[in-house]
């Protein structure tokens, strides 16, 4: 309320992870996104920061924090799509399939249009 999406995402990311939003230099926006079963509304931010921060997840918000390298994610192993739904109106479902744990829905949506820009491309289209 009364803030701007920068300011709410930045809000957001201490309230979940304990990031300092002072340490954030925010350098650019991703692709808006609905999540599909609560239908809420996000507006993902990209920044960078000094160094690895210490993140400390809360348990009533973030199930976990992985530490994952670009090239990781970048592994055609790692990475699948499903189609969901029934058509005409499936959709795709990202994955990332990385040892112990699955990233998907709308955090692996961010992080495929995070790896396109990054990587210059239609990343996996």
């Amino acid at each position: 309320p009364g803030e701007s999406p920068v300011e709410g995402a930045l809000r957001e990311a201490f309230e979940e992870v304990a990031l300092d939003p002072s340490s954030v230099e925010v350098i650019g926006e991703l692709d808006h996104l609905q999540t599909f079963t609560s239908r809420s509304f996000i507006v993902p931010f990209v920044g960078l920061l000094p160094g690895r921060p210490t993140l400390v997840p809360s348990p009533d918000e973030v199930d976990a924090v992985l530490h994952v390298p670009v090239r990781e994610l970048l592994l055609d192993e790692v990475f699948r799509e499903e189609r969901w739904g029934l058509e005409p109106l499936a959709r795709p479902l990202w994955f990332f399939e990385l040892v112990g744990d699955t990233v998907w829905g709308a955090t692996a949506a961010m992080l495929r249009n995070l790896l396109a820009l990054g990587t210059g491309t239609a990343w996996r289209d």
